[in-house]
């Protein structure tokens, strides 16, 4: 099991990581999370919900995603409120006090799903959230020391020296641990180190002298993996700013600006990877008025999926990001909804059993004549259809509560495979959304719809796929880098492997 000092250091990435070593190496191997907190979120085969990072996880492993891999995901609906879903299902909106009431009962599950999923497996690569060192949760805790001894896990606590005091977190954590929390840890991993790994061997030596734990590896920084980032908070970081990137003689045709819009609650923002990896796009984050307009009209402006949209709509209105939406859609900028971003750029969102939020309605962006109502259901699908306008098949997942219709003249952009609309536009094209995570992933349809920017850009189209997007060859690349720094010999003589 992957543990952490704190939110963020990496444990996703590692886990990861081993699976993919472990499945190199003639394993059977799955991943679990048996609690994910998140607004990424995927839909397996059987129309389950699941976080990303698992997903991504089930994909090292080379396995389809599972909804026992992440039994209990809480995604967050305000800042002391979630939609709990277990099992892939949602059971309900709780705040934190309810949802302690509620942890036994969901820890339950998660253990159940576990030992199921460990049957069918030589190993399982379980990871913790935030750090097992948090005294004021750990009376409730079901994900990292609890789930690691329901399990047998030998666990590896992992920090991140990138940010500084790393040592001091690692040793912190170790204090912090009951007796029997100890017993279970093999050891530690640094993360994200830049640098000559000889100048750590005083302070390795020191912390191993201080716990009686041995390190594991230091494994190094690595920029541009490739892999779904499932915190929106290194993601931002990765892309807000500046309008630089790659310098316009790398792609001497010509750059497309693109702008994803930050939402307080924004959701699946994956949805744009397979774009950030094109090498005649520059994308970035735009959380105001002012960064919309920090390097003048973009190409194409992006709102993507929110897991609250009625709150998310308040804030644009607020900040004077919705009137600067408008007008830049007026002044003929391209604009794409996905999900909540697609029920923003209607006439109004209507929320009359509160699903999302104590607000029940709100006037939308205005930009599509549509308009959106909130059920109770919960859409989990796996869809796929066509691009209208060039036959490219589209892919990709629905996770949504609301249903959107017309209700003025748009035309249909996407269909699926028997004829129903998956995405409706304005009547000439430039403003139009979809429920469809994942749409930008197909490889032939990103281009066409890239090309097509060009075009009205007045830029020479490509013409062919120049960055197919699979993650699968990221997989591999970490799994090298991992491997390379960490002793593994010594991992697997602990395992008893």
């Amino acid at each position: 099991m992957i543990q952490g000092t704190c939110s963020n250091a990496g444990k996703s990435i590692l886990t990861a990581a081993l699976c993919r070593i472990l499945l190199q190496d003639g394993l059977s191997v799955a991943p679990f999370k048996s609690q994910n907190m998140a607004l990424n979120s995927f839909v397996t085969p059987d129309g389950l919900e699941i976080g990303r990072a698992q997903a991504v996880q089930a994909a090292a492993c080379r396995l389809e995603p599972d909804v026992r891999m992440n039994p209990v995901l809480l995604k967050p609906s305000s800042d002391t409120g979630s939609q709990v879903i277990v099992m892939g299902r949602p059971v309900g909106n709780m705040r934190v006090r309810e949802y302690m009431a509620y942890k036994p009962q969901a820890f339950a599950r998660a253990c159940t799903a576990y030992d199921s999923l460990a049957d069918e497996h030589d190993v399982m690569v379980l990871e913790g959230a935030g750090s097992p060192a948090e005294i004021n949760l750990k009376q409730h805790d079901i994900v990292n020391m609890a789930m690691a001894r329901h399990a047998q896990a030998r666990v590896l606590i992992a920090g991140d020296i990138d940010r500084g005091g790393v040592f001091a977190a690692l040793v912190g954590t170790w204090e912090l641990l009951d007796p029997w929390e100890r017993d279970l840890v093999a050891g530690f991993v640094l993360n994200m180190f830049r640098g000559d790994a000889s100048l750590l061997e005083s302070a390795l030596t020191y912390v191993t002298e201080r716990t009686g734990c041995p390190f594991y590896g230091v494994v190094p920084y690595v920029s541009g993996l490739g892999l779904p980032e499932e915190d929106s908070v290194s993601f931002k970081e990765a892309l807000r700013g500046s309008c630089g990137g790659m310098p316009e003689s790398v792609w001497p045709h010509g750059m497309l600006e693109a702008v994803l819009v930050d939402l307080p609650h924004i959701s699946n923002f994956t949805d744009v990877d397979a774009l950030r990896a094109e090498p005649d796009v520059r994308l970035r984050v735009a959380g105001t008025a002012e960064a919309l307009d920090a390097c003048g009209m973009p190409h194409l402006l992006i709102v993507p999926g929110s897991k609250n949209t009625l709150a998310d709509l308040a804030a644009l209105e607020n900040s004077g990001m919705g009137a600067r939406i408008r007008a830049l859609a007026g002044a003929g900028c391209p604009v794409v909804g996905i999900c909540g971003g697609f029920q923003m750029l209607g006439t109004s969102v209507t929320d009359p059993h509160g699903v999302e939020s104590g607000a029940r309605s709100r006037e939308g962006l205005g930009l599509l004549p549509v308009e959106t109502v909130m059920g109770r259901h919960k859409t989990l699908a796996r869809t796929a259809g066509l691009h209208c306008d060039t036959g490219c098949r589209v892919s990709g997942y629905e996770i949504h509560h609301g249903s959107t219709t017309a209700n003025g003249p748009v035309r249909t952009v996407l269909r699926d495979d028997s004829g129903a609309p998956l995405g409706l536009g304005d009547t000439d094209g430039a403003v139009w959304g979809t429920y469809l995570h994942g749409i930008f992933d197909e490889d032939d349809f990103r281009r066409a719809f890239l090309d097509a920017l060009r075009r009205r850009a007045g830029l020479e189209p490509v013409g062919r796929v120049v960055a197919p997007y699979s993650i699968d060859g990221a997989l591999d690349r970490l799994a090298a880098v991992v491997r390379s720094s960490m002793d593994m010999t010594a991992l697997y003589r602990v395992l008893g492997l």
